[in-house]
């Protein structure tokens, strides 16, 4: 299976296999690929698959990320391929190129358990209601299990009124990458970022701004219950689940 291999120098000090699940990259706790340095953004970066490659996004991040000595935004990675973040080396190793990776590695899925919490992203969770719907009336799904986590614009300029968060990063902000998009002038590229967690919980955490949550300041990533109040870069959200 593809890994990514953390080295600061010579030494190893990580080492994360690529599935079909993203690879979170930067200094927050809360990464899957945690590199310690005041260099590194927050959440720097991602590494995940899409229709067969292993693809590497930058968040924006103010030092950027360079693959093979060239900084990129996005980028396909092969075997060998040399990630900089920081004064640390991604090395991106398997025995063979990843483009195939995904018809290589893919594990046949297994049939939906109903008593589970559904997967909400877009494109699984429509091929999660087909098989349902092939099934019959033996395999409904109970209202509860579809409610979907969303922020909900109180106040403050955006592209929209609502933002499901149907990814494991939501990024609050004006960058051309950011889920909720602000459009005022003066608005940062990465305001605050939102990430799930293994366990469908959400984390609020900071990146160019200190956000507040219920009037409150955070520092750090801040777990979200339904209700709570977000207030960013001029912006007000409310995380809600909708049905």
């Amino acid at each position: 299976m593809p890994k990514l291999v953390l080295k600061f120098e010579n030494a190893v000090l990580q080492e994360v296999p690529v599935s079909s699940k993203e690879v979170s990259i930067g200094r927050s706790p809360d990464n899957a690929l945690v590199i310690d340095n005041p260099a590194v953004s927050h959440y720097h970066a991602r590494v995940f698959n899409e229709e067969g490659r292993i693809m590497l996004e930058d968040f924006g991040s103010l030092n950027g990320t360079f693959v093979n000595g060239q900084r990129v935004k996005m980028i396909a990675l092969k075997h060998g391929d040399s990630v900089a973040v920081g004064k640390h080396t991604i090395v991106v190793s398997d025995s063979r190129d990843l483009d195939g990776f995904a018809s290589s590695y893919a594990a046949k899925p297994a049939a939906p358990k109903l008593n589970e919490t559904v997967i909400l992203d877009t494109k699984e969770r429509r091929a999660f209601m087909q098989q349902v719907a092939a099934g019959g009336e033996s395999a409904q799904v109970a209202p509860a299990r579809l409610k979907v986590p969303t922020l909900v614009v109180r106040k403050g300029k955006t592209s929209q009124k609502e933002y499901p968060l149907t990814d494991k990063l939501t990024v609050v902000g004006k960058s051309t990458m950011a889920t909720v998009k602000l459009t005022s002038w003066f608005a940062p590229r990465v305001a605050a970022q939102i990430n799930r967690r293994e366990d469908q919980s959400y984390y609020l955490g900071p990146a160019d701004k200190v956000p507040s949550v219920n009037g409150r300041p955070i520092d750090r990533p801040t777990k979200l219950s339904p209700g709570d109040v977000i207030d960013v870069a001029g912006v007000q959200l409310e995380f809600v689940y909708r049905d």
